[in-house]
Parts: structure tokens; C-alpha cells; sequence
């Protein structure tokens, strides 16, 4: 009987203590690192096994050491990279070469490519689905999924959505969520069968829906809108069950299980940081303009994202972009 009130009292106290880390969340920059190469980037990955932060830069991949505090290896050849998948049971990771409309499986322990696989056009972000054992690249301007064997390397088919697709993420029952950009939707895909079930429509709370993660536990998603909104979706109904504020030009979102925290990295210069339990704003951290994206070590609970200088003397890019000054690529360290 003292043995069960012991470990009662031991649960509760947990609890209190977790709650106490989600109402008072009290990050800071920790550590600001220029690194070498060019002022380019798009999405960030985080392997825990490795404690290796695989950061792309535009025509490689580098690969960060966060022990050491250095790179420590490249993944070369991936033209407009945008994503990296990691499969560490397989011991394989992908990267998503936009300029190319490919796929580069390289081996973890190495970074030595093993293969490239074909995609549609301008795949953006990539995930890797454990129940499946399936990877799957998002075509931004294809509307697609091409959908990989990454047990064998090779093409299964390309899933047909429709509209400029971004972010995904899995439930890890067979389930994979991908925001639908100009549509304002997230769409729901069955991958086993590979076949799309249903979408969500986000329009009437969301407007251009970009970052997006998932609370499997309590089958929720946090969606990145950039109307400065993060949605909170049931991911059995497409409910919205909040839309807390979020800074401008959120291109990233992750969810810290066990503070109970989600992340938004977002181009304004800011880090939002929000509680998944009553869905307020627990702070909102200044970090850098263009700090857009972001990966998340949720068992030492650090935030990683990247920037770098405008070049005030140079011409706008074609796009209307600003030049980024060379020799500014920056890593932030974000924790508690």
C-alpha cells in the first residue's frame, strides 16, 4: 500500500513539474555560431542517435556536430536542396534536390550517396514514415507525393494532390498530413495504400499554411499560418481547436513532448513559443531576422535556426529578395 501512495505522489509530482516547464517556458540564445559557405538554406534536420544537426545549404548538405560544435561532414551533388529524411533503423537518410526534381539516399554512418531517385517537380520537403518504411518527397509545383521504398530504394509512385505542397508530418499509424499552401488545406494520405482519404480545409482561420508538426499522443497538429496565426487541428476531424498568435513569416513549427511546448521560428525575427496545454503564448524570444526555419533536439529541449545579413550595397534578386551577405550564415543554439 505505501509502495502504490509512493508512486502516486512520485506521478503527481511529475505532472506539476512538467505543467511548471510549459507555463514558463524561458528560453535564450544560448550560443551564435557563424559557419563557412555560402548565405543559403532552407529546412533543418535533427538526429538524436548522432547528435548531428543536418543543416541544407543550397548545392550541399552540411552536417553539424552539436557536441563538437563543428561540421563534420557534407553530403555533396544536391542541387536546390531543400529537405532531409532521416530512417536511422535503416541507417539511410534523403535529401530533396530541388533543382534536379530528385532524391539522394545517402548512408548515415558515411554520407556516402547510395543512389538517386527520380521525383516531380521541385521537391521541397521530404519525411520519412516508420510504419510504412516509406519516404516521401512533396513536389511543390507538381502537386505531388512521390512516394520511395527506402528498404530498397526505389520509386513506388507519385501520389497526386494538387496545389503547392509543404511541410508533412506522420502519425506513425499509417497516417501523413501535408499543408496544401495555395489552397489553405491540409491534406490526409494513407501510406500503405498511398492514396489520398481526405483534406482538411484551413481557409476560414489559416492563410497560407507552411511549418506544421503533430502531437501523436493527443492527435493534434500545430499549423504554421502566415496570417501570423498557429492553428491547433484535431487530426481526426480538421477541427481547429485554437489559433493562438504567432510572429510574421513562420516557416516552421515543432512540438516538444515532454515540456508540452510548440515552436514557431518565423522570419520577423522571433521564436513564438506556445503552450500545448492551454494553447497561450508563453513567450515570444527575439533571435534574427530571416531565422525562418527551425529543428527541434526534443530531449535536451534546444531549438536550432539559421540566418544570415541582408547586403545592404547589393541588388534585390529577381525574385525581389535582398542579397545575403557572404561569410553571415549564422547557427543559433535556443534552450532553457
Amino acid at each position: 500500500m505505501k509502495l502504490s501512495i509512493t508512486r502516486i505522489i512520485i506521478s503527481l509530482s511529475l505532472a506539476v513539474t512538467l505543467q511548471s516547464h510549459a507555463a514558463d517556458a524561458d528560453f535564450h540564445i544560448a550560443d551564435q555560431q557563424v559557419l563557412p559557405g555560402n548565405a543559403r538554406w532552407d529546412y533543418l534536420n535533427y538526429d538524436a542517435g548522432s547528435q548531428r544537426l543536418f543543416i541544407t545549404r543550397g548545392d550541399h548538405v552540411d552536417v553539424y556536430d552539436t557536441t563538437l560544435k563543428q561540421v563534420v561532414g557534407t553530403i555533396a551533388d544536391t542541387q536546390g536542396v531543400h529537405g532531409v529524411a532521416l530512417a536511422p533503423e535503416l541507417g539511410l537518410g534523403f535529401t530533396s534536390n530541388g533543382r534536379t526534381n530528385s532524391v539522394t539516399v545517402f548512408e548515415l554512418s558515411t554520407l556516402k550517396a547510395l543512389a538517386t531517385l527520380p521525383t516531380e517537380q521541385n521537391p521541397d520537403a521530404i519525411i520519412y514514415d516508420a510504419f510504412s518504411k516509406r519516404v516521401f518527397a512533396a513536389n511543390g509545383k507538381s502537386g505531388s507525393l512521390t512516394a520511395i521504398d527506402a528498404v530498397n530504394k526505389k520509386v513506388l509512385t507519385h501520389i497526386q494532390i494538387g496545389g503547392k505542397l509543404k511541410t508533412a508530418s506522420v502519425n506513425g499509424k499509417g497516417l501523413l498530413y501535408v499543408n496544401v499552401e495555395d489552397k489553405n488545406q491540409l491534406a490526409v494520405v494513407d501510406t500503405s495504400k498511398l492514396s489520398v482519404l481526405t483534406r482538411y480545409d484551413l481557409s476560414a482561420n489559416c492563410d497560407e499554411p507552411a511549418g506544421l508538426s503533430i502531437d501523436v499522443a493527443k492527435e493534434r497538429l500545430f499549423v504554421g499560418c502566415h496570417n501570423q496565426k498557429l492553428l491547433v487541428v484535431s487530426t481526426k476531424t480538421g477541427e481547429t481547436l485554437a489559433k493562438p498568435a504567432i510572429g510574421k513569416g513562420s516557416d516552421a513549427v515543432g512540438y516538444d513532448r515532454e515540456l508540452d511546448l510548440v515552436f514557431s521560428s518565423n522570419s520577423d525575427g522571433t521564436l513564438t513559443i506556445i503552450s500545448a496545454t492551454d494553447y497561450t503564448v508563453k513567450q515570444n524570444l527575439l533571435t534574427k531576422p530571416r531565422a525562418r526555419t527551425l529543428a527541434l533536439d526534443s530531449v535536451n529541449h534546444t531549438v536550432y535556426t539559421v540566418t544570415a545579413d541582408v547586403d545592404e550595397k547589393a541588388p534585390k534578386q529577381a525574385n525581389g529578395r535582398p542579397q545575403l551577405k557572404e561569410g553571415t550564415f549564422t547557427l543559433l543554439t535556443i534552450t532553457r
